[in-house]
């Protein structure tokens, strides 16, 4: 199992939309957080080893209210 985070910009007024499609139509998002800065919003995702990471990005690329992303791929978690 690998986590990657996604950050996410969206279309002006769309964040909580975006936050619930993704929610409900993803299944490997485990949580959604809102943040500051550039984007609008953070994906915790768990993905299975044999993953296509760039094309389960794509798909979240295609949520309705989606302009651009910017993925994490985590190494090693720490305690």
């Amino acid at each position: 199992m690998q986590t990657i985070f996604i950050m996410v910009k969206c279309e002006l007024g769309k964040a909580y939309d975006v936050a619930d499609g993704a929610m409900q139509e993803i299944e490997q998002v485990s949580e959604v957080y809102s943040i500051s800065g550039q984007y609008d919003l953070m994906m915790k995702c768990y993905l299975a080893d044999n993953t296509d990471v760039g094309h389960f990005v794509m798909g979240v690329q295609k949520l309705p209210g989606v302009k651009d992303t910017f993925t994490l791929i985590t190494f090693k978690a720490f305690s």
